[in-house]
């Protein structure tokens, strides 16, 4: 009789072991290849590719794109610049934010079934502290995901992660995936849509613009907005409303 994939847990746990095997060994292998210059030298090839077949390079772009963000492989923003400098701000941008997503899901699903579910059922069933944190994450999910989405500095993989092993159900995690990483992929798909002149001049774009006061303040607004809802149910439970 074969044994359920409960009972072995290696086999819960083989998807997001090779999802770190294969990062490790891409950033190895692919650190100096998936860059700005790699973009660079094949930009003339690229544009020929896409204006003979675009439906075939917007697919084949997006499934490289899922591919790097699945396996957290490097290149990640020069991918997110490509898709601009191939297909402008529109559709560029909802290439590049549906190719993150399902590259987010993926990891996400991975770490939830090796390890998630497991971690959420002890920490439901300890008490102190971590069953309070537990409770607090559960009753605040929806802005705290946003949250991590929108504030700069928290890493892509570990927001991924994070969600996975406290056990979010996965619709809410696509959905804030979707419209969390909206703003930075905007601004980051708008500096690839103006490459052609970066090019001419022989440059590097700016990848550091998202932290310039005129792109930073409207996203930590965003992100403050999604954490008013923790501050709200902070005051009211400190005041007894």
């Amino acid at each position: 009789m074969t044994r359920p994939a409960t009972d072995r847990p290696w086999l819960r746990r083989l998807p997001i072991l090779v999802i770190l095997a294969v990062a490790a060994v891409g950033a190895v292998l692919l650190r100096d290849r998936l860059t700005f210059e790699t973009l660079a030298a094949n930009r003339e090839a690229l544009l020929a590719l896409r204006d003979a077949h675009y439906a075939a390079a917007a697919a084949a772009f997006v499934a490289a794109y899922v591919g790097i963000v699945a396996f957290s492989l490097p290149g990640a923003t020069v991918a997110t610049l490509t898709g601009g400098f191939l297909f402008g701000v529109f559709p560029g941008t909802l290439f590049n934010v549906l190719a993150a997503t399902a590259g987010a899901t993926a990891i996400f699903l991975a770490a939830r079934w090796g390890f998630g579910a497991r971690l959420a059922a002890r920490m439901d069933a300890s008490e102190g502290l971590v069953r309070r944190m537990k409770a607090g994450i559960d009753a605040n999910q929806w802005p705290m995901l946003f949250l991590i989405r929108l504030v700069p500095a928290v890493p892509f993989f570990a927001a991924n992660l994070v969600p996975a092993f406290v056990n979010v159900p996965t619709h809410r995690f696509v959905v804030s995936t979707f419209f969390g990483i909206m703003p930075g992929a905007l601004v980051y798909t708008s500096v690839g849509a103006g490459l052609s002149e970066v090019f001419a001049r022989g440059e590097t774009p700016d990848l550091g613009i998202i932290f310039e006061p005129r792109i930073l303040l409207p996203l930590l607004g965003l992100a403050a907005l999604a954490a008013l809802p923790l501050v709200l149910r902070a005051v009211r439970g400190k005041a007894g409303i």
